[in-house]
């Protein structure tokens, strides 16, 4: 392996004409295209202290925040002393650049060429960090198993560069003797620059582990191993975010009138972890259910949205005010990345179950500032694929995913990422070849979750079938095959099964009794995946619609009596789905999504008052029906969410509360003369929303 280093160095270097995280490496060169030169390296393959550059004619400039600071691979000791470690940091640095420039491989071989036992604590645990993302992008088992192997590996290597705790007794004699420094901010503050990285790395490199754990986990026994992890995990994160506030607090108290609000012995590579870990940690607690974070504050551990917010935003000098972040390249800490990232992840794609905190403004700078960085980045490409789909212009969307597999063929898994979004992307156009397109790469490669792969791909065989008559007859063959198979595709976390597999489990099987035939089953899933909520308001009611008062039409022509109806079987479903979602079309036609931005030619033809008026109703007719549903219960709760939603928008809170009430009452909304009907589809999912959008009422 370490034969490879010459050839790994050659090869990054390489990389100049196509990634902007490695540039010219000479003392001075011609401005490069957008009219910058190169400014001049050091021996370490850094750029000089020198915030300023030379443009045309010799001006001097400002050079741009977001300019990477790496011209080559900056030099690494040969022999290593874990005294050292810390020198190795501007390595892992240029191995993560290499990494959001969407040269994976190089930063693979770069970290095992300058480090081929994994004995030095930042490439151990960096190289277990890069496994870590290959895992839970292929979700495949030896690739999660390599994952968690390099990350225990890293976070052995981690404690052994720790500081060691004190013995039970002393740490007894502590709670008495504070001066002791047998816990808390004392520990932290008795341990070395050093020991206080590797406690940052050791709980780095063991959330990691506990996250792959969790994922690859089949029962609640490694479950709750790693869940005990978790909290180890927090308790680091704590302390270590406890001891910076104390030193930046002592440090203001020193000095009051400075304008600088930070102890600058603290090093920027420790505080941007920090950021890191207490924000991430304090954000996942603030998604927990009120129940479950109920008994984790009894602990003494709070999930605090805004705080959680503002301390990834510290990593990068990331404020409302401003469309570029006050920390640049040059300034960073080595997981300022992580923390945009981060940041990303919650307004872009957690923003489908939560809306406390989210700020599509602050992700779409975000966006911006990290494209300059790394314009073939790839995790940011998704970033502005997501960021399109939520402003309702799918189309665009697709242009990022598509882009983000054009620039990167080296990891094959994140284009999976990629086909699912253009899967979603394209049933929010109702463009439902392109869809299939998308599904079937997905059915044939991914191993995230077969079942719903399989499904998607047949629910658009199933629509393209009656769409296509000369190709009716091999799509119906085939799409019959995969809904048989998808039953028996659901995964298992943790030793539960995944709710919307278990959905789409159900439907297969409901195709199945019905001797082939499933309601807007397309159309079905899109609201689910939320492409309904981001489509144009014109495709909504140019394309969705129009399918939904196809099959109205042919509901109502039975005049209400089952028996005239596909043999008398689902004929109730089938007419409060078809309600339900013509409901779901008409809210977002009468109000888009407020972060959508729409060209001119995207507005629908429908009055607005029309389409709250028919909206509202549409809901009232499953209410109404709703105890005749024989399987479909789950669609009585969610038009309950919907006319909510419909009425908040109108500016009716308490009759919008009313509804989320009734559905966390824990009430039977659809019992008929059969009774109570237990459990429904989707359920937790559905509780989540609703409380996510009374926690949002004004």
């Amino acid at each position: 392996m370490a034969s490879t280093a010459t050839s790994a160095i050659e090869a990054s270097k390489s990389l100049d004409s196509t990634s902007s995280a490695v540039t010219s490496n000479t003392a001075s060169s011609p401005p490069s295209s957008d009219g910058f030169a190169t400014p001049a390296t050091s021996a370490y393959g850094k750029e000089e202290e020198d915030n300023t550059t030379l443009g045309e004619g010799g001006k001097v400039v400002e050079r741009p925040s977001y300019r990477s600071i790496y011209t080559s691979p900056p030099p690494i000791k040969q022999s290593y002393k874990p005294s050292e470690s810390l020198d190795d940091i501007p390595g892992l640095a240029y191995a993560l650049d290499l990494f959001l420039a969407s040269h994976m491989v190089e930063a693979e071989q770069y970290c095992v060429e300058k480090d081929e036992k994994m004995e030095r604590m930042y490439f151990a645990t960096g190289f277990g960090l890069i496994q870590c993302v290959k895992g839970l992008m292929s979700y495949a088992d030896e690739d999660l198993l390599s994952g968690i192997g390099h990350t225990k590996h890293g976070n052995h290597i981690a404690s052994q560069h720790r500081k060691k705790a004190a013995s039970f007794t002393s740490r007894l004699a502590g709670y008495v003797v504070s001066s002791l420094n047998t816990h808390g901010v004392g520990f932290i503050k008795s341990m070395t620059d050093l020991e206080r990285h590797a406690e940052l790395t050791y709980a780095e490199s063991l959330f990691e582990k506990a996250l792959l754990g969790i994922v690859y986990s089949g029962d609640w026994l490694a479950f709750i191993k790693e869940a005990l992890n978790m909290r180890a995990i927090i308790g680091i994160y704590r302390n270590l975010y406890k001891y910076i506030t104390t030193m930046d607090a002592e440090y203001v108290a020193t000095l009051p009138d400075s304008s600088i609000k930070e102890d600058p012995l603290i090093d920027v590579h420790f505080r941007s972890g920090v950021y890191l870990g207490a924000g991430l940690s304090t954000l996942i607690l603030s998604l927990l259910p009120a129940k479950l974070l109920t008994i984790v504050e009894m602990f003494g551990y709070h999930g605090e949205r805004k705080e959680a917010l503002e301390i990834l935003c510290k990593a990068g000098g990331w404020t409302k005010d401003s469309s570029e972040p006050s920390v640049n390249t040059e300034e960073e800490g080595l997981r300022r990345s992580i923390c945009d990232m981060a940041l990303l992840v919650f307004h872009l794609v957690l923003s489908s179950f939560t809306f406390d905190g989210v700020d599509i403004s602050m992700a779409q700078k975000i966006v911006d500032w990290n494209l300059k960085r790394y314009p073939d980045g790839v995790f940011f490409l998704f970033g502005a694929g997501r960021l399109s789909l939520i402003r309702s212009q799918p189309q665009r969307a697709i242009q990022h995913y598509t882009h983000a597999m054009e620039v990167q063929t080296q990891y094959r898994n994140l284009h999976h990422i990629s086909f699912w979004e253009i899967a979603i992307c394209s049933l929010a156009l109702w463009d439902i070849s392109g869809s299939e397109k998308a599904w079937r790469t997905l059915e044939r490669e991914a191993t995230w979750s077969k079942a719903i792969y399989t499904y998607g791909l047949a629910v658009c065989l199933l629509e393209l079938s009656d769409k296509e008559s000369d190709k009716r007859e091999e799509r119906r063959k085939e799409l019959v095959a995969f809904m048989e198979k998808v039953p028996n595709l659901k995964q298992r976390i943790a030793g539960k099964s995944i709710p919307l597999e278990k959905f789409v489990a159900r439907k297969a099987r409901k195709f199945q009794s019905q001797e082939g035939r499933l309601a807007l089953p397309a159309l079905e899933i899109a609201y689910i995946f939320l492409g309904i909520a981001h489509a144009p308001p014109r495709v909504v009611s140019e394309k969705m619609l129009p399918e939904v008062r196809q099959l109205l039409k042919k509901l109502e022509a039975c005049g209400g009596d089952p028996k005239k109806y596909e043999g008398g079987v689902g004929y109730w479903d089938d007419y409060c789905l078809a309600k339900f979602l013509e409901g779901v079309c008409l809210r977002y036609i009468a109000y888009p999504d407020p972060d959508a931005e729409l060209e001119p030619d995207d507005v629908a033809k429908i009055a607005k008052e029309e389409a709250e008026k028919n909206a509202a109703d549409a809901f009232k007719f499953v209410f109404e029906h709703g105890p005749s549903i024989e399987l479909d219960h789950h669609l009585v709760y969610h038009a309950h969410y919907e006319l909510g939603r419909l009425l908040v928008c109108q500016g009716d809170i308490e009759g919008g509360k009313k509804h989320f009430d009734m559905i966390i009452s824990g009430k039977y909304l659809e019992v008929g003369p059969s009774g109570r009907k237990g459990k429904y589809s989707m359920e937790n999912a559905l509780h989540m929303r609703t409380h996510a959008a009374i926690d949002d009422l004004p």
